[in-house]
């Protein structure tokens, strides 16, 4: 099975990152995932569906240490349409 999950972490900062969002970026960028998308209010990651879950115990663990005060996160089963959802 192959996963999307979209992800925040707040508060947000608009004049630079703040710790956690540092945390939970650096959680994804070394995880074994097939893509992933950093953006400044919002992030995405996709790959098998171990590998997303686990990505996204550590950006929880992590994000949560390093300040966040929420993480919001949606998951999507991806069906075999070429990367579309199901």
């Amino acid at each position: 099975m192959r996963l999307r999950a979209e992800f925040t972490t707040e508060p947000f900062d608009l004049d630079e990152p703040p710790p956690h969002a540092v945390a939970a970026r650096e959680a994804v960028q070394g995880a074994a995932l097939d893509a992933v998308d950093v953006g400044p209010f919002g992030n995405t990651v996709e790959g098998a569906a171990d590998a997303v879950l686990a990505a996204l115990g550590e950006v929880l663990r992590t994000s949560l240490a390093s300040g966040a005060t929420r993480v919001s996160v949606q998951v999507n089963v991806l069906g075999d349409t070429g990367g579309r959802e199901a």
